[in-house]
């Protein structure tokens, strides 16, 4: 059981790191926890508030964990994150796809996270209705 978790926490990152090269790299929980917030300051304020309610909860989620490995984990996918975000305020945050293969290295509670954030992120980009610009448009023709 143990190559496995050591296994999984290698695929994680690209280059295979050990655990000293992996922790000079990464942030401690706090202040990564206070980067990412900060990060989302540049986002649209839907966007934010989506992503400071779900950072918020995961490292809530993952407080009491004690598994090195998988914090390291833990901790560098959200490195990756904070890497991808915008660094000032022009700039514009694109999403990537996720990697297929990232799919089958997901347990069924991640895939139902997964689909959880995808229809909340629905909700919050649902077009407003235009019922209310063709009643509009139809009383200026007449």
């Amino acid at each position: 059981m143990r190559s496995t978790i050591l296994r999984m926490a290698e695929s994680i990152s690209k280059p295979p790191l050990n655990l000293t090269e992996a922790s000079s790299m990464l942030y401690p929980p706090l202040p990564l926890y206070r980067r990412l917030l900060r990060s989302h300051r540049y986002l649209p304020a839907d966007m934010r508030s989506l992503g400071d309610d779900y950072v918020k909860a995961e490292f809530r989620r993952h407080k009491e964990v004690t598994n090195p490995v998988y914090i390291m984990g833990f901790l560098s996918q959200w490195k990756m994150y904070l890497d991808e975000m915008p660094r000032a305020p022009g700039q514009e945050f694109r999403g990537k796809k996720l990697d297929p293969t990232m799919f089958e290295k997901m347990s069924n509670e991640q895939m139902g996270q997964l689909y959880e954030l995808m229809h909340a992120a629905k909700d919050v980009w649902k077009p407003v209705s235009s019922g209310q610009g063709e009643k509009e448009g139809s009383e200026e023709k007449s």
